[in-house]
């Protein structure tokens, strides 16, 4: 089911009436109507799929009752192990199955021996990146003795298929999320109301930005020969502004959806396009498995701690895992490699930590050394997003030739004038909000009761009217 589905428009009034109103007095109640909504949710893509979610979930709540029950150090790894191998297993099988066979049989190649791989009809499950990495979590932090498991089945279900973040983030911590099934909630009205407020400004950011950009982006991708180096810059500019408002609006409207329910989900994006370099980048954008590969990966890896050659081995180990956990094939790794080669720099020179705070905080506009780093950061990152939406590796370097052509001077072939005016104007509301959650956040009576109205009323006039062909979300291909 999509966030900017009219199936969705219906379910969601239902399950909130249901939920505060027919189950408000029995927490268990609620846990497990958030239950069977979640499975319906994912469910009215592809039932059978749920099977798989139901698995996931029974086998790591067995493995923390197992790792409660026993201080043996071998039973606790093995019990470790089990839900490694049967987490990373079937995402393994269903994502990146097809790709070792290809890859195998491209690597006999280069011995004079050619294989006619049979690809294996399978179907991505959508989200199953996601909730895989969610439970792993658990598992881990209950091994480390960092979280107690808990015995109650249905909130542990509730916990692992939450609708609002279930097929494409934020990636929870159990140590988070869990704790609030066992806690009471009660409706607060503003909460609610800043929670549709985020809401409905990413389905502004998925519906009119990213919606409206893909169909340039597509159209520039997909016939990269034939354009100028101009058209094929713009067609990278357009693709971040698309991946961007895409991802960070389903972020937003889980986000704000959890509100209605009484949930807190964490945040995944900080207006990441404001960034002065690339470490700063990373912290600001898809911030729950940056931090989830930092945790899990990173640290234990030994992080920075060890020697340079160490601390180079593991940034260029967890950007390459972060790549390939986009996808089954090279352009995601190259992706990731791209932009560890951008980090390193940073590293070596102990300035990756150089900018926590917003940029020009306290001051309308920045610094014209604040607007050069910006820009700098924005179109590093573009170049790197061309190996993210090339279908090969071949077609990402060649796009990338396309455009430091001699024609990168010309005026681009495909310019939507309106569309430049609509992105200059979200740019501006995001760079005035961003010292804020969401762009749409307003502290108390700080906006009268009009304006506030006429600002609903703005984006959702724009929604309806403006809004481009519907398209399914970038990350449910993850």
């Amino acid at each position: 089911m999509l966030f900017n589905s009219i199936e969705f428009f219906v379910f969601l009034p239902i399950v909130f009436v249901l939920y505060w109103y027919a189950t408000n007095h029995s927490l268990r109640l609620q846990n497990a109507l958030v239950l069977v909504s979640s499975y319906i949710f994912y469910g009215w893509w592809d039932w059978r799929f749920l099977l798989l979610i139901v698995f996931s979930s029974l086998a790591d709540y067995l493995v923390g009752l197992g790792l409660e029950a026993t201080s043996r150090t071998w039973a606790r790894r093995t019990l470790l192990g089990v839900s490694l191998v049967f987490n990373l297993g079937m995402l393994g099988f269903f994502k990146y199955c097809n790709f070792f066979i290809e890859s195998f049989a491209e690597a006999y190649s280069f011995f004079g021996t050619h294989l006619e791989p049979s690809r294996l009809n399978i179907i991505l499950p959508v989200g199953i990146s996601f909730y895989t990495f969610q439970t792993l979590s658990y598992t881990i932090d209950v091994y480390q003795r960092k979280f107690k498991p808990t015995r109650d089945l249905v909130a542990f279900f509730a916990f692992v298929s939450f609708f609002p973040q279930l097929v494409a983030g934020p990636i929870e911590r159990a140590s988070q999320l869990l704790p609030q099934f066992f806690s009471r909630r009660r409706f607060q009205y503003a909460q609610a109301v800043d929670g549709m407020r985020q809401a409905l400004w990413g389905l502004f950011k998925k519906v009119v930005i990213a919606d409206n950009c893909a169909v340039h982006v597509n159209t520039i991708f997909s016939n990269y020969p034939d354009y100028s180096g101009s058209t094929l810059l713009l067609g990278a500019v357009l693709f971040a502004f698309q991946i961007y408002c895409d991802f960070s609006g389903y972020s937003d409207i889980a986000i704000g959806v959890s509100r209605l329910f009484g949930f807190h989900l964490m945040r995944n994006f900080a207006f990441p396009y404001f960034s002065r370099d690339m470490a700063e980048f990373w912290r600001r954008w898809h911030i729950s498995l940056s931090t989830w590969f930092r945790d899990y990966v990173y640290l234990p890896l030994g992080g920075s701690r060890g020697s340079t050659g160490m601390a180079i081995r593991n940034t260029l180990i967890v950007f390459t895992v972060s790549g390939f956990w986009h996808g089954a094939n090279w352009t995601f790794i190259a992706w990731g490699l791209l932009n560890a080669i951008y980090f390193i720099p940073l590293l070596l020179a102990k300035k990756n930590r150089r900018y926590l705070g917003d940029v020009s905080e306290g001051r309308w506009f920045p610094s014209p050394l604040e607007a050069l780093q910006i820009a700098r950061t924005f179109l590093l990152t573009c170049l790197a997003w061309v190996f993210f939406r090339a279908p090969t590796i071949t077609d990402a370097v060649q796009y990338l030739a396309g455009i430091f052509s001699p024609s990168l001077l010309s005026i681009p072939q495909v310019a939507p004038g309106w569309l430049f005016i609509l992105l200059a104007l979200f740019v501006a509301v995001e760079w005035v909000q961003r010292n804020k959650q969401h762009a749409l956040q307003i502290d108390g009576l700080e906006v009268a009761f009009p304006a506030r109205w006429l600002v609903y009323y703005g984006v959702l006039w724009t929604i309806f009217f403006v809004g481009g062909s519907q398209q399914q979300f970038i990350y449910f291909q993850f």
